[in-house]
């Protein structure tokens, strides 16, 4: 049981030993949490949602609804997480180097189609490898456009099998080329060149987040279709991905204090929205819509789902306290 606004890596170091941790999807692993709420029940009463067991439907799936409102119909005040088991051993990482970003998503789409099932299966540009590496000196060489990194963490030989399946799969789909490594503190180091991409660009510039999510077997699609919207509208483009879901984060930077490199940036971010909702995709796989993607929202959901949330909205908090104008 944890209160909000805890950090996902202050909770993992609170957990005893080394025998548990926090699911990556952490919303999905939410059992039940307490909520501020108005509407039917009085305004400022604490409800408690959702139960303890590994099973259970009774009633509305209302953590779930509160959980993907951002704040719009209450206020989240405490959640209990199941934890999941650590993995066993260590794990296999499959590092796959590429000399373009769409035939890293082909890679993608391949491993997809021969139901291979990775741990992890991250994406990182040339772009990213290099403004890490120029802050945070870790001595990585970033010779190729695209890096795929797969883990996988299935013990024995069938983790061993898989992780050579991968392997292959990336190499016939064009990998310059594959190596894998069992090596812990090595594949560490390029998991955490993933992690600290974000705030590396941000010593650039301003950086305009995507997030994009497409059906896997679009993600090359959509990668040539973010460089081609980067390159007509002059934005700098750097992308990473969570590759295995489809979620894509193309990273658009632009100079401080540029105005017009601003609007063009918006105008691809825009842009990037109607891609992936053309390629049957959604605006947003996991940060959410906010401000920005209002629009996109809109332009994505059909104009009954819209009515339906709104309506869920004006009879939880007719007053509209929660979140204002987030509709």
């Amino acid at each position: 049981m944890i209160a909000t606004g805890t950090l996902v890596e202050a909770l993992s170091r609170s957990l005893p030993g080394d025998r548990l941790v926090v699911d990556p999807d952490v919303l999905a692993a939410i059992s039940h949490d307490d909520a501020v709420v108005g509407g039917p029940v009085a305004y400022g009463e604490v409800v408690r949602i959702g139960r303890r067991t590994t099973k259970g439907v009774a009633g509305l799936d209302l953590v779930g609804l509160f959980v993907g409102s951002e704040g719009t119909l209450g206020v989240v005040t405490e959640v209990t997480l199941r934890l999941r088991p650590a993995r066993l051993g260590t794990p296999r990482t499959v590092i796959g180097a590429f000399a373009d970003l769409v035939t890293s998503g082909q890679a993608v789409a391949q491993i997809t189609r021969r139901g291979l099932t990775p741990a992890v299966l991250e994406l990182l540009d040339r772009v990213c490898l290099e403004a890490v590496e120029e802050w945070k000196h870790m001595g990585i060489e970033a010779d190729a456009t695209a890096l795929l990194l797969a883990r996988v963490d299935t013990p024995g030989e069938s983790g061993a099998a898989e992780a050579a399946d991968i392997a292959a799969t990336m190499t016939d789909a064009g990998a310059i080329w594959v190596e894998q490594s069992t090596d812990d503190a090595e594949a560490e180091a390029l998991f955490e060149a993933r992690r600290l991409a974000y705030p590396a660009l941000e010593r650039l510039g301003p950086v305009l987040t995507e997030d994009v999510c497409v059906p896997r077997s679009q993600v090359p699609v959509m990668l040539e279709r973010i460089n081609d919207i980067g390159v007509r509208h002059g934005v700098r483009i750097a992308t990473i991905a969570h590759a295995g879901d489809g979620n894509l984060h193309p990273l658009l930077v632009t100079p401080a204090g540029d105005d017009a490199a601003r609007m063009r940036a918006q105008a691809a971010f825009e842009e990037m929205l109607d891609a992936a909702i053309a390629l049957g995709g959604t605006v947003t796989g996991e940060h959410g819509v906010g401000i920005l993607k209002r629009d996109g929202m809109r332009r994505e959901l059909d104009p009954g789902s819209l009515a339906l949330q709104a309506a869920v909205r004006q009879a939880l908090d007719p007053r509209e306290i929660f979140n204002p104008g987030k509709n």
